[in-house]
């Protein structure tokens, strides 16, 4: 058994400034040793160190913009034209037979509503958008729009859960912190999962950008767009904020020293770092005066309506330009339930040039296509009046697009029915797309685990499959 006198040094017998020096001149290069093996052990025990993926993905990095409130597949990415030759007429009895729910309303019921908004073809594949975009048509040729998405849930937060999380219940990881758990992170000044909102979040932070069973240092970091970018991060002195850090680095190790077999220290230290470093990096990374006056008239960032998502899709240029893994950005709020056209026109005002601007300027950088691109929303909505012109929730049938990361652009995948209430060919479940994502990333969504109340959980729970020929 180990004495009192081997943890109580303070009762050790007093010695000369001699004495000292000679007995630690053969410890100097022992302390160094033990300093280099320290920082082995943080970048050991560090859960964000970067992690090799599965196979060799061409995308290192997301850009998800979720566009909350269930933006109608009609009026953006999916044409049409039976809606415009049968508009005004009843559902006909082919589909009232299919008794799809609806949210507000049944589905058999209303007239059918052509979208006031043209298609037209764009680029040299011919890929048809909505005149709600003009800006983004300019990009038809790097855009992959899945027409056939499709899932179980008309009601807004399960169905944002799921696209999200993969799983209507509550308490499951998010897209964001999966990328993270299986990659880990590619900078040592921020976090790896970056969360940006023009207006809340629907579903609330756990769906949203949450870690769920997953430790908690993958969930996502909320920033603003303007003021303080991080919440608890007021930047104090550089030089007394590294002393104290010295200092605590000083005792620690010592305490550590008798403890070798314990990481959770050195992984506590390395927080503390990061935690340093990001404040000298966020103010650094909002810093858009920086950039010149060609790049925020490209964003739209000092005019209405753009200025707001604007400005957030540049600071998501800036991040993925200094290595952060996930970028998500929420844009609300496209539940057309009344006037579904007035709705739509407003929010694509305010997003389309921001977003076009963005895929510019990272392919001007050479970064697109390590980028993957993504653009959902949590369901689609009907080609039947809901009120006075709306559209009520249909998850059966609805568009996301991907660009970048190694996505074949300019084309489109899958179809809905010829009224667009039902995806029909080639369906794309949301497991399939999480999925994809995955993969454009080189991660097997099936060798991405995370051992959970008794078996291993992943964001495609058991299901979900790579679209084909989506990823070049």
């Amino acid at each position: 058994m180990r004495t009192n006198s081997t943890h109580c040094h303070r009762h050790a017998a007093a010695f000369s400034r001699r004495d000292f020096l000679r007995q630690s001149a053969f410890g100097f290069g022992a302390s160094a040793l033990g300093f280099l093996a320290a920082q082995d052990a943080v970048a050991a025990t560090n859960p964000l160190a970067p992690k090799p993926p599965h196979f060799p993905g061409k995308a290192k990095r997301v850009i998800f913009f979720f566009i909350g409130g269930g933006p109608s597949q009609l009026e953006t990415f999916d044409p049409k034209p039976a809606l415009v030759k049968y508009n005004g007429q009843q559902m006909p009895e082919s589909f009232k037979a299919e008794g799809l729910q609806l949210q507000f309303m049944k589905a058999s019921d209303g007239k059918l509503m052509a979208s006031p908004f043209p298609f037209a073809k764009h680029g040299q594949s011919g890929l048809e958008i909505s005149s709600l975009f003009p800006h983004l048509a300019k990009h038809a040729d790097d855009l992959a729009v899945i027409r056939s998405c499709h899932h179980e849930s008309f009601i807004h937060g399960p169905a944002s859960a799921l696209m999200n999380t993969g799983s209507t219940l509550l308490g499951h990881p998010s897209a964001g912190a999966w990328v993270t758990y299986g990659l880990g992170s590619a900078t040592d000044n921020l976090p790896a999962f970056m969360v940006m909102t023009d207006g809340g979040f629907r579903a609330g932070p756990a769906v949203s950008y949450g870690s769920g069973f997953l430790p908690a240092i993958y969930q996502g970091t909320v920033v603003r767009a303007e003021g303080a970018p991080i919440s608890n991060l007021t930047p104090v002195n550089a030089n007394e904020q590294r002393a104290v850090l010295d200092t605590l680095n000083r005792w620690n190790g010592r305490f550590a020293a008798e403890r070798p077999d314990d990481s959770r220290l050195a992984a506590q230290l390395a927080n503390y770092e990061l935690a340093y470093r990001m404040q000298t990096a966020a103010p650094d990374l909002i810093a858009i005066a920086d950039e010149s006056a060609a790049t925020r008239e490209l964003y739209g960032v000092d005019k209405e309506p753009t200025a707001k998502f604007g400005r957030m899709c540049l600071l998501a240029r800036r991040m993925a330009e200094r290595g952060v893994r996930f970028i998500q950005l929420y844009n609300n709020d496209w539940d057309g339930h009344g006037e579904c056209a007035q709705n739509h026109a407003a929010n694509a005002a305010r997003t389309d040039q921001p977003i076009a601007a963005l895929l510019a300027d990272l392919k001007q950088r050479g970064l697109l296509e390590s980028t993957l691109v993504v653009w959902a929303g949590e369901f689609g909505r009907t080609p039947v009046m809901q009120g006075a012109n709306g559209r009520d929730h249909s998850p059966y049938g609805f568009s996301v697009w991907m660009a970048g990361g190694g996505v074949r652009g300019g084309q489109a995948i899958g179809a809905t029915d010829e009224l667009g209430f039902r995806a029909m060919e080639n369906k794309v479940h949301v497991h399939d797309l999480h999925a994809t994502m995955l993969a454009a990333l080189g991660l097997d969504h099936e060798n991405l685990t995370y051992h959970f109340e008794g078996r291993g959980r992943r964001l495609t729970d058991v299901f979900g499959n790579v679209v084909k020929g989506i990823i070049a």
